[in-house]
């Protein structure tokens, strides 16, 4: 049995009964981004290895272990939320699969290899330090929203110093940032391979973009359908309702009124 500290609390993850999480409000808990960023990702299912550079409380390494055999090492700066995903691996007696590193992940490949890893997933910090109007005053997820330990050049620099080539780097950003990541990228030979906005509702503009790339790839990308996350109601969509509570979950709660708790 894992201890829990201060306000950490033992979700499960989603629909799966039989992995869980330790969460926190006050230091970390997982968002839909999370949810969306698993389940767009490809990855290898029996040979390979996975890296997840802000990995939080190992939210990504778990949603994957789920769908692979593959080994997964998760990266963490901040103490507090290794620790936090130190236990989430033994709490789903996962050690085996998953190592949790707590390191920065800009000069990380200088440490543990350049070009060894055939996936690379990130749900980096979205806000450039300059806005300030939208830090938040809890450093924990200041840190993890703003760029305040790394920039978006650190992370995509990162991902392709550690991707092999020919191998697949995946990410959560905002799109008003879409035309700089993908500048930037290219600039580390990372070429987008595919994208897909979601939006809160249909009538609103898109506030998150999935991406693929491929490193050394060729210049061609697929643009998905959309998703859409509210029906006009409020709701939730009958797509990610599936994907928060499984196709039996999605009966009960696609019509209702309950929230993704974030």
């Amino acid at each position: 049995m894992v201890e829990l500290k201060d306000d950490e609390r033992i979700d499960y993850l989603l629909a799966d009964r039989k992995r869980r999480i330790i969460q926190s409000q006050s230091v970390f808990a997982f968002s839909i981004d999370a949810v969306l960023l698993q389940h767009f990702t490809y990855l290898p299912l029996t040979r390979g290895k996975v890296i997840d550079l802000c990995t939080g409380n190992g939210v990504i390494p778990l949603f994957l272990s789920k769908r692979s055999k593959v080994h997964m090492t998760g990266v963490e700066l901040q103490e507090r939320l290794y620790d936090m995903a130190i236990r989430n691996v033994k709490l789903n007696d996962l050690e085996s699969q998953i190592d949790i590193l707590n390191e920065d992940l800009i000069g990380l490949a200088h440490k543990i290899g350049f070009h060894r890893y055939d996936l690379v997933t990130c749900n980096p910090p979205y806000f450039k330090t300059i806005d300030l109007d939208k830090r938040n005053n809890n450093e924990h997820l200041a840190i993890a929203r703003h760029e305040i330990y790394c920039t978006l050049d650190d992370v995509l620099k990162s991902c392709s110093q550690l991707v092999k080539s020919g191998g697949k780097v995946s990410i959560v950003h905002r799109p008003n940032r879409l035309a700089e990541i993908i500048e930037i990228a290219k600039q580390y030979k990372l070429e987008p391979k595919r994208m897909q906005l979601v939006h809160p509702k249909a009538e609103k503009e898109a506030n998150i973009v999935l991406l693929e790339f491929i490193r050394d790839g060729s210049p061609e990308m697929k643009v998905l359908p959309p998703i859409y996350i509210h029906d006009h109601e409020g709701n939730y969509t009958e797509e990610v309702a599936k994907l928060l509570y499984g196709e039996e979950g999605s009966r009960l709660h696609g019509s209702s009124s309950e929230k993704f708790r974030l």
